[in-house]
């Protein structure tokens, strides 16, 4: 196989794996925010705050790891050192 169907294959993985984990993530970290806020509502509006930075982090990491992915698949930094590679 060529370098580049590795690199399209772990492009594919970088972004599928990094959208399966954050929505796992923000699943559960909402259910706990209900959980919590159902137990305790006068502590809503500090949980809120909390949960949309936390939010935020989660969706960051899979933004930065898409970007890198998609780096990855357009300027693959890794074609000109195996260009170069003695056959």
């Amino acid at each position: 196989m060529e370098v580049i169907s590795f690199t399209a294959l772990a492009a594919g993985l970088i972004i599928g794996l990094g959208a399966i984990g954050a929505c796992i993530g923000i699943g559960i970290m909402g259910s706990k925010y209900l959980e919590s806020a159902a137990r305790q509502p006068e502590l809503m509006n500090e949980l809120q705050t909390k949960m949309f930075l936390l939010a935020g982090l989660i969706d960051a990491a899979f933004i930065i790891g898409t970007g890198i992915a998609l780096w990855f698949a357009t300027a693959n930094p890794f074609l000109a050192q195996i260009a170069n590679l003695p056959r």
